[in-house]
């Protein structure tokens, strides 16, 4: 590879920067220049994505945000009825006689030990 020499001037701050990085990194400051400018014309070449991708990328993040609460709240819902069904269930296999304020208070703490369960970590 031919190499072709240029002059640089730096500002002090630029020049402190480089010598910093250079000492952290092990390296001697004309080596660190060159990294840095190589790293640098190839950022101005391939330039990240657009921010319209960004924008995108969140607004589609936000749309999941929001079906993933509805679905929450659906499996909620589910759980409940199905605590409730089972609630009804066994006190009709059970003779029945129980009343709507017993079965229902019957549901919420099957309900409630459901959501102890799911919260617990395996």
């Amino acid at each position: 590879m031919k190499t072709v020499q240029h002059s640089v001037r730096l500002p002090a701050a630029l020049d402190t920067a480089l010598r910093a990085l250079a000492d952290r990194q092990g390296k001697t400051v004309y080596a660190m220049l060159r990294r840095c400018v190589k790293t640098g014309i190839d950022g101005q070449e391939n330039p990240p994505v657009s921010r319209a991708d960004d924008r995108e990328l969140v607004a589609e993040v936000a749309s999941m945000s929001t079906r993933l609460a509805d679905v929450e709240r659906m499996l909620d819902r589910t759980l409940h009825t199905a605590c409730a069904a089972y609630c009804y269930a066994r006190s009709a296999a059970m003779g029945g006689g129980k009343s709507d304020e017993v079965i229902t208070a019957e549901t919420q703490r099957a309900y409630d030990r459901q959501r102890a369960a799911a919260e617990e970590r395996p």
